[in-house]
């Protein structure tokens, strides 16, 4: 796939994280590759914690965004569907394991470990140079209508 998923299935999102229309967002850009979700991003001075590391909340939220794309495109293609349903976080746990240098690029990678019908566990890294600085265990539920998400896209 050449197009990130946010291009092709919300190109009017707002979300701060990944909202192609939010212009003071992050902007995050999630393409497949093969069983992975990937997206690729350059923090920038704003992002930092301190000179040089990124802070513990950019990475949070890339974690949340990215990880919540994985389980909605999974979702969908297990459901056989051509329309993304509309998911949110249900949990997320992240793992700081060493200080994210904000030289990056920084690598997400995301993969669905176990799902149901209207769920999906997603397991994500990122990496810098090759080392995974932090790593994710999330949970992120497909919303039916009523819930204040359902036309999120």
């Amino acid at each position: 796939m050449t197009q990130a998923l946010q291009d092709i299935y919300a190109p009017q999102n707002k979300c701060f994280g990944c909202g192609p229309k939010n212009d003071k967002g992050l902007r995050i850009k999630s393409f497949v590759d093969g069983d992975l979700i990937v997206a690729t991003f350059a923090p920038e001075p704003h992002h930092e914690a301190w000179e040089g590391v990124v802070n513990g909340g950019i990475v949070g939220c890339l974690f949340d965004c990215h990880s919540n794309w994985a389980a909605a495109y999974h979702l969908m293609k297990k459901a056989g569907s051509d329309d993304l349903p509309p998911t949110v976080t249900a949990d997320f746990h992240v793992r700081l394991k060493r200080p994210t240098p904000s030289r990056g690029p920084l690598v997400v990678k995301s993969k669905v470990v176990e799902s149901t019908e209207d769920r999906a566990t997603v397991e994500s890294t990122i990496e810098v140079d090759g080392v995974v600085t932090s790593t994710c265990r999330g949970t992120f539920v497909a919303v039916k209508p009523g819930h204040p998400a359902y036309h999120r896209w």
